[in-house]
């Protein structure tokens, strides 16, 4: 994307030519290899114009020809009306107005005689408006480190999980394209990573990482130009032209395809990974390594399926690494990607074990904890339940159930509720067939509850997660009585 000024219609408007005439003169230009000729995407354009940029020689040529034009002698006429005779580069300070040396040479040509106030040079600009910055500064990678961590975010005190710890090593060591980390609500799927994460970054110092929290609002674009900023891709580094795949237009869609495929040329090149990370002076140093944690991913699940089906393919073909957090199962993969061709790895959270339950009891300051057995049965292990009983004494805290309910339950559909609540009335699970005919359930398993974990499938039938349970049974009365009625 460029602006309009090295285009052939914005180079003949600065230097007062025909635009055919700008043609020719490229020509030779290019001849000499002074510029570079570019199709490229225009600033508030629609289509794409042909636009020239300086080389490197072409750079070195332009600085020795402004040094010689700036001490081309220029008349002017100061504020007092005294007509001064002085440099070209100095005429622009003289006459407080914001001109370049091109445009001093050029009314110098056509006016001979340049006057303090002239309409033609814009607003008079004082000295103490010069160190204000102009308003409207827009770039498109704008506030982009704003919407990402390099850190990981910092977690209260981890306890078991040490299961799960070795599958993320593992997951690393072996440099395994994705990993996703699923689980329910509050079950510690991002503390646990996080708490992995800042014991790895001390034993690998070359670790860069990018830590994005996704939000509900977040779109495909926002998380593009967010992971380029952090790859180090800006407007003085990108040497694939990514930048260009990013739309300026309101409401344009991201070229994802074309993202990919430059993202892939540039992760792919170590000599430009170096450079950009000032390791080029020293060849002992390995470039980084790139880590993309996309916490809460199930909130761009539906609206950037494409943007993580890209990331995926890069990740299988460079030294990326991708993992995601998520509520829910995502959908850009299937089970093919899983267990055939070995693209993604699952570890699904659950609630904390017994024994990882007695070690945290041991710590509590009260004499009178209750059993680990009762905890785990009335929360299945669920690491806020265990919080709120170290701080208040109650197993099943009004804030740990209201959080169930809010973040869980409420927004489930009626029926698949009504489906969990069947469940949490028996004592064991239950056959699909069974479990569908007392709900007047039509079809297979509902795919939002298998995917979000709360609703199990094992060899002996149906069950539901174990944090879910507890809160279901406190609907009591004719209701409960109803639901085991029919599970007779």
């Amino acid at each position: 994307m460029v602006t309009a000024n090295v285009t052939r219609p914005g180079i003949a408007e600065a230097c007062a030519l025909h635009p055919p005439n700008v043609s020719r003169t490229m020509r030779g230009l290019l001849k000499e290899r002074l510029v570079h000729e570019h199709s490229r995407m225009v600033r508030n354009e629609e289509r794409r114009q042909k636009a020239w940029q300086l080389s490197e020689t072409g750079v070195l040529e332009a600085e020795l020809r402004r040094q010689e034009m700036a001490k081309t002698t220029v008349l002017i006429r100061n504020q007092n009306g005294s007509l001064l005779e002085i440099n070209a580069d100095e005429v622009s300070t003289r006459l407080e107005a914001e001109l370049s040396l091109l445009q001093v040479l050029m009314h110098a040509i056509h006016e001979g005689v340049l006057t303090y106030g002239d309409i033609r040079f814009g607003p008079i600009r004082k000295k103490d408006q010069e160190s204000r910055p102009p308003p409207g500064r827009l770039t498109v990678l704008a506030g982009a480190h704003a919407t990402y961590h390099t850190q990981p975010p910092p977690t209260r005190s981890v306890h078991g999980r040490k299961d799960t710890v070795g599958e993320l090593d593992e997951w690393r060591n072996s440099m395994h394209p994705c990993l996703v980390v699923q689980g329910v609500a509050g079950i510690g799927k991002s503390t646990v990573v996080a708490h992995w994460l800042s014991k790895r970054m001390d034993e690998e110092p070359t670790l860069s990482v990018c830590w994005y929290p996704c939000q509900s609002w977040d779109r495909q674009l926002g998380v593009a130009v967010s992971l380029l900023h952090r790859l180090g891709i800006d407007d003085k580094h990108d040497p694939y032209q990514l930048m260009d795949t990013l739309p300026l237009v309101p409401g344009a869609e991201l070229d994802v395809d074309a993202w990919r495929r430059r993202l892939l040329a540039y992760l792919t090149d170590p000599t430009t990974i170096r450079e950009r990370f000032g390791r080029g002076n020293d060849s002992n140093l390995p470039p980084p390594t790139f880590l993309i944690v996309l916490d809460d991913v199930h909130h761009i699940n539906d609206n950037a399926s494409n943007l993580l089906g890209a990331l995926l393919q890069v990740a299988v073909q460079s030294p990326l690494q991708l993992l995601m957090v998520s509520r829910t199962r995502p959908t850009f993969y299937d089970r093919r990607d899983v267990h055939i061709r070995e693209k993604v790895k699952e570890v699904e959270i659950q609630g904390l074990s017994i024994s990882a339950l007695e070690e945290w009891l041991d710590t509590f300051d009260t004499v009178e904890a209750p059993a680990a057995e009762d905890v785990h049965k009335m929360t299945g292990g669920h690491p806020l339940a265990m919080e709120l009983l170290e701080l208040y004494g109650s197993i099943t805290h009004g804030d740990w159930l209201r959080f169930v309910d809010e973040e869980i339950l409420d927004v489930l559909p009626e029926k698949e509720k009504e489906l969990l609540a069947l469940l949490a009335v028996s004592e064991r699970p239950i056959k699909w067939e069974a479990l569908a005919k007392a709900a007047d359930w039509q079809g297979k398993p509902p795919k939002g509850l298998l995917a979000k974990g709360l609703l199990i499938e094992l060899e002996e039938g149906m069950w539901l997660h174990e944090a879910l349970r507890e809160r279901l049974l406190r609907d009591v009365g004719d209701k409960k009585n109803e639901r085991r009625a029919k599970l007779r």
